[in-house]
């Protein structure tokens, strides 16, 4: 090979890799992908037969583009939702501005039909997940825009009971709590931020779907290979949704929004669920 016909393979690939980062910092971060899947719940009442349950998570305002965060939401109120969920990281600790924001973004909040509720993450402890008060804080934006935050507690939606644990991380984690609402047989969904919770012995002999985040399904993800950083410890919960093969159901959302801004085959994602009898 001469040194002319190397310069200009060398060139072609420095091109194509100067795309493919553009792609991952300026593209790829905002293809918001609304993904689509049936939910199939024990002894669902025949009222939420068909009916739609959206899950929305990881927004992380202060740090991800709030005109992108809005215009997301604004796109999925569209599917006008029966039920929905936010499944935590409303914020990312930052320098205190994201407060307003976040007041901002949840004057855009997809509401649903028959009820909305959520639970905090990590990054909604603030710094080192340890502040308390900024957990409460998160807590009262969120209450007073019309989303129910379960603090390890329960609501009840047409009959669906929904329980919330708290941050596995945070200062508040009390599984114990949340899962004494479980009543075996009682159409019942799960939300808990952190996927490695599904590993925890917590779960009171439970039998149903647990919707997680926290992962942001790693946000790069070579092809035909595993996504090199996810912060778990069990590293097969990723994205998706994974049969834990003693009756539950985990799913993790790949995030609405980011903690660094780079994606990479990993889009974020709303998740829309069709509730229907196992």
């Amino acid at each position: 090979m001469n040194r002319r016909k190397f310069t200009k393979i060398l060139a072609c690939l420095g091109g194509a890799s100067a795309l493919t980062g553009l792609y991952a910092w300026q593209v790829e971060p905002f293809r918001l992908e609304f993904v689509r899947n049936k939910m199939p719940v024990q002894n669902l009442p025949a009222s939420l037969h068909g009916k739609i349950l959206m899950q929305i998570s990881d927004m992380h305002v202060g740090r991800v583009d709030k005109a992108y965060l809005i215009q997301s939401l604004k796109e999925a109120q569209a599917y006008q939702p029966d039920i929905v969920v936010y499944t935590g990281d409303f914020i990312t600790e930052n320098d205190g501005l994201e407060f307003d924001e976040l007041q901002d973004v949840l004057s855009h909040k997809v509401k649903g039909k028959l009820g909305t509720v959520g639970i905090l993450g990590n990054h909604d402890y603030g710094k080192g997940w340890s502040q308390q008060e900024v957990g409460d804080r998160v807590t009262r934006l969120a209450t007073e825009a019309g989303i129910t935050i379960l603090r390890n507690n329960a609501v009840t939606i047409e009959g669906l009971k929904i329980i919330g644990i708290d941050d596995l991380w945070g200062t508040n984690y009390q599984p114990e709590i949340a899962m004494a609402h479980y009543i075996p047989g009682a159409a019942t969904v799960v939300l808990s931020h952190n996927p490695d919770t599904c590993d925890e012995d917590i779960w009171n002999n439970y039998k149903g779907w647990i919707l997680s985040g926290h992962t942001h399904g790693g946000q790069v993800k070579p092809p035909f290979l595993k996504a090199p950083i996810v912060p778990v410890n069990n590293k097969k919960y990723t994205a998706g949704e994974i049969q834990l093969e003693d009756g539950r159901t985990l799913y993790i959302n790949r995030a609405l929004g980011y903690k660094w801004q780079v994606r990479f085959n990993v889009r974020p994602e709303i998740t829309i669920f069709e509730l229907e009898p196992s």
